[in-house]
């Protein structure tokens, strides 16, 4: 494979989502198309982005994002929320269906952590999050996800 860790993990984190996506579009758990579910999945890491923000950080243009959102919309995946300063803009927002689709793929990092929970000693756990959390909010600027604290807020 490769003798960098960083990418062999995440490499073995994609492949094991695509394989579970692809599974359940084959099986019709998911009523979504591929670029669908990446689409949902990207609107609901940042947050509640407006269309624009979402078509601004994947790289197409506003028409095509709406199609998109739209589609998301109609199948109960995504809502669109009215800003309350200003009503000209909306927000994106998830729905109970997507976190009932997203807390599936989620499982298997809840596994991959306990895993690392159980083998590593406390203060190694510990070491490892502080890293992670380094890697995601120093080592990946160009991607904002939101924070814990951040969802909070929004809700």
């Amino acid at each position: 494979m490769t003798d960098n860790p960083l990418h062999e993990v995440y490499s073995k984190f994609r492949v094991y989502y695509y394989r579970d996506v692809f599974r359940r579009i084959q099986s019709r758990e998911l009523s979504l198309s591929t670029t669908e579910a990446y689409c949902i999945e990207v609107i609901g890491a940042l947050g509640s982005p407006t269309i624009n923000e979402f078509a601004d950080f994947i790289g197409i243009s506003p028409p095509n994002a709406t199609y998109k959102v739209n589609s998301l919309i109609k199948k109960g995946y995504l809502t669109k929320v009215q800003s309350g300063t200003d009503k000209r803009e909306f927000f994106l927002e998830v729905t109970d269906k997507y976190f009932k689709y997203w807390n599936i793929n989620k499982k298997y990092m809840d596994i991959v952590e306990e895993r690392l929970e159980k083998s590593l000693e406390p203060e190694e756990f510990e070491l490892f999050n502080k890293i992670m959390r380094r890697i995601s909010t120093e080592m990946m600027p160009e991607v904002p996800i939101p924070t814990k604290g951040e969802e909070e807020e929004n809700e």
